[in-house]
């Protein structure tokens, strides 16, 4: 999942207006952010296997630091508290905390049985939705959908900047989506975990956007 963790960073702006939508993107996609690092320095590896499901070439061949369960808790409770303690609010803490661990739990929708629960446990659970193409457009185009409403809904802009800024940035993040789902292969891993540090832009994008558009009910 790509989009879907990006809208469900926006989408949380609902429950916690005072949070920076910068800050919402690094706790929604964490661990997606954490892992192309992880990659280079040779602590979790992928491989590219074309047809491994309809929707990804990529076999996840093994990411205990980024993608357990035991250990996306962690990073929740560590980014949860460094929230707490930087910005004084219980709220904000808690949704960037669960924001962090919603990453692994949609994760589980999408992947095939490849998520462990814990570092070097040998269960590994995924219940396979990259199998149908459709079905991933579906999901994905839904959470997106209402991820960008309840954004819309809570924040409104303070001039041009803060309205095409936006729909920038919607526009960008479905037109890869749409390249991740029907364009090539990628030509390699060292390509996969430099194109995943690309995703760093849009947490900067998120805390620029916040000085252009304002909380509703902050």
């Amino acid at each position: 999942m790509f989009i879907g963790h990006f809208a469900a960073g926006m989408g949380a702006k609902a429950a916690a207006p005072g949070v920076s939508l910068g800050t919402l993107f690094l706790a929604f996609q964490f661990v997606d952010l954490l892992w192309p690092t992880l990659l280079l320095l040779g602590i979790e590896h992928v491989r590219i296997a074309p047809g491994i499901t309809a929707v990804t070439p990529l076999d996840f061949v093994d990411y205990p630091v980024s993608h357990s369960l035991l250990a996306v808790c962690g990073w929740g409770i560590l980014l949860g508290g460094l929230y707490r303690v930087a910005r004084k609010s219980l709220r904000g803490a808690l949704v960037v905390g669960l924001g962090v661990v919603s990453h692994w739990v949609l994760d589980l929708v999408m992947h095939r049985p490849d998520l462990p629960l814990w570092p070097g446990g040998s269960v590994r659970l995924g219940l396979g939705l990259w199998d149908s193409l459709a079905g991933t457009l579906v999901v994905e185009g839904v959470v997106f959908a209402v991820g960008v409403v309840l954004y819309l809904r809570v924040t409104e802009a303070k001039g041009r900047a803060g309205v095409y800024g936006f729909w920038s940035l919607v526009a960008v993040l479905a037109l890869i989506h749409l390249g991740n789902l029907f364009g090539p292969p990628p030509p390699g891993t060292e390509a996969i975990a430099w194109a995943g540090q690309l995703q760093w832009l849009f947490v900067g994008w998120g805390y620029w956007l916040d000085r252009h558009r304002t909380a509703t009910n902050a």
